[in-house]
């Protein structure tokens, strides 16, 4: 299967001035999960986060910890993930986000294979450090496969300006020091982290942790080219909401972006 480059659909689109919306959806969470991608997509999606479970997700807050618990009782694997989405073509770039214990477990020869044969352009690893990374690395870069990077309130200027120059796709910015979650409010940090970015790379900047409104995707999107949101989204799903109806958080929060 051909790969959708993530780098360059989103510099793509952030140079025709459109602010970039990424969802979150954990693969196997319901039995039409490919239903919803698509359906987010259809709601104005650039890029699809696809979160693989795993048992232990330490950056993830309750909600992605009950999608998780529910999609591997839903009998879900990384392995079957991964063949659902080589199933179907979405049309824009998909990313894999997930714990490194189940690429090292997995075999980064075989992931990355994988990944790209289901149409899987990058990756998302939190809990694997860059300077641990150069062997999943060269896997994923023979296999097309980017990875993306995150950097935090906390990290270093100097560790800041490396991850930028080194990221693939676009930096990951934490809006808060925590795990992710919907929120009544958007952390201020967030605008502050991007603005240090800024000073330093030109790489396309995304928000994530606590994006659970239209409006504050249009308060990260004053500083930021873009925001994930992953903790709303999955609630809706968790709470019964049909496809079309979880959805519409992905349809609102883009025709607020494209309204400011």
């Amino acid at each position: 299967m051909t790969l959708i480059s993530l780098s360059q659909t989103l510099r793509d689109h952030r140079a025709d001035g459109r602010k970039l919306l990424l969802p979150y959806v954990t693969a196997g969470i319901i039995p039409d999960w490919l239903e919803l991608v698509e359906a987010v997509i259809d709601a104005g999606a650039d890029a699809v986060e696809i979160g693989i479970p795993f048992s232990d997700p330490s950056v993830d807050g309750p909600t992605i910890q009950q999608a998780s618990v529910q999609a591997l009782a839903n009998g879900i694997t990384p392995a079957g993930a991964l063949a659902a989405l080589e199933t179907r073509e979405f049309g824009v770039p998909l990313i894999a986000m997930t714990y490194y214990n189940l690429v090292f477990r997995y075999g980064h020869e075989r992931f990355a294979s994988d990944l790209e044969r289901s149409g899987v352009s990058a990756t998302i690893l939190p809990d694997l450090p860059i300077e641990r990374a150069d062997d999943w690395l060269e896997a994923a870069h023979r296999h097309q496969v980017e990875n993306v990077l995150l950097v935090a309130p906390v990290t270093s200027d100097d560790r800041l300006a490396m991850l930028a120059e080194r990221t693939e796709g676009f930096l990951y910015a934490v809006s808060t020091m925590g795990t992710t979650g919907e929120r009544k409010e958007l952390d201020d940090a967030a605008s502050i982290l991007t603005t240090r970015v800024r000073a330093c790379s030109d790489v396309p900047v995304l928000v994530g942790f606590g994006i659970s409104t239209p409006a504050h995707a249009v308060a990260a999107c004053r500083s930021a080219d873009g925001v994930i949101s992953a903790s709303a989204l999955m609630r809706r799903v968790l709470d019964g909401a049909t496809v079309e109806e979880s959805a519409q958080l992905i349809a609102d929060m883009r025709q607020a972006l494209d309204a400011a």
